[in-house]
Order: structure tokens, then C-alpha cells, then sequence
């Protein structure tokens, strides 16, 4: 059974997205959620009790359901995602090493072809979306004005 075809009609349904959806051993089932503005563990107790219902329903086997916010530094796992977080920082993982490095951290400049553009340390990049093992975005905290102040 494909769980995450039937997971995502219901998440999208109320209104959130489908970041991701993991099966863990010993029967865990986790999934993480979104909506702009992010989501609270309100939003977290409405879907999983709405798909705790559905998953009884279809007969799904689990022990445990876990539903939450994918967290600052959220995966970017599909194309809109590169489009959606335009302007934030993230970091990339390759498959492969490009120039000897397969870990690039940059401000995303957007999709363009399935080619990420990324603005780096060594200039603006395009890696091609296939090439790219996991992404995330990578919040600055204001890491660089406090490394300043202790200058």
C-alpha cells in the first residue's frame, strides 16, 4: 500500500502539506507537517486524529502515529520547496562531489530548469535537482553578528 497516497489528500485536505512521512521500526509511523506560518501542536492533534481514523479505516498497520513540525531547519524535498524558500539560507548534500565538495550551504535563489541556484561562499551555483542527495534549510540565528561582537 502507498502510504504516502493515502496520507497526503487528507493532510492537503485540512489545509497543511505533506513534508514528509517515515516508517520507523517497531511500528512507528511519522510524518511531518507545514502550512505558511508554521504549525502548532494544535495543528499537529487535528491531523493525527484525523488520520488515525482513516488508517483504521483502511486497515493500515502501526503501533504509534507521530505527527509534527518539521522544525527550522525543514527539508526541502520537493522542486516548489526551492521555489517556496527563495531568499533563505539552506544546506545541500550532493550524491556525488562537485569540485572535490558534496555539502554547499548558500541563500537559495530559486528553481530554474531543475537546476537549484544557490548563492555560496564561491559565487552564485546550479546543481541539478537529480544531483542533489538532501537539502534543508539552515537558519543563520545571527550566528555571524555574535562571532563580530566577540571580534
Amino acid at each position: 500500500m502507498d502510504l504516502q497516497a493515502l496520507i497526503e489528500p487528507t493532510v492537503t485536505g485540512l489545509g497543511y502539506e505533506l513534508v514528509a512521512l517515515e516508517r520507523v521500526g517497531r511500528g512507528l509511523l511519522r510524518l511531518y507537517i507545514d502550512k505558511p506560518g508554521g504549525v502548532d501542536l494544535e495543528d499537529c492533534s487535528r491531523v493525527s486524529h484525523q488520520l488515525t481514523r482513516l488508517l483504521t479505516v483502511e486497515n493500515v498497520a502501526y503501533d504509534r502515529l507521530e505527527v509534527s513540525s518539521p522544525g527550522l531547519d525543514r527539508p526541502l524535498v520537493k522542486a516548489a520547496d526551492f521555489v517556496r524558500f527563495t531568499g533563505e539560507r539552506a544546506q545541500l548534500r550532493l550524491r556525488m562531489p562537485l569540485d572535490g565538495r558534496r555539502r554547499f550551504v548558500g541563500v537559495l535563489l530559486g528553481l530554474e530548469q531543475d537546476r537549484v541556484r544557490l548563492q555560496s561562499d564561491a559565487g552564485v551555483m546550479e546543481l541539478a535537482l537529480d544531483d542533489i542527495e538532501s537539502a534543508r534549510l539552515a537558519p543563520d540565528f545571527g550566528m555571524k553578528e555574535v562571532a563580530r561582537r566577540k571580534a
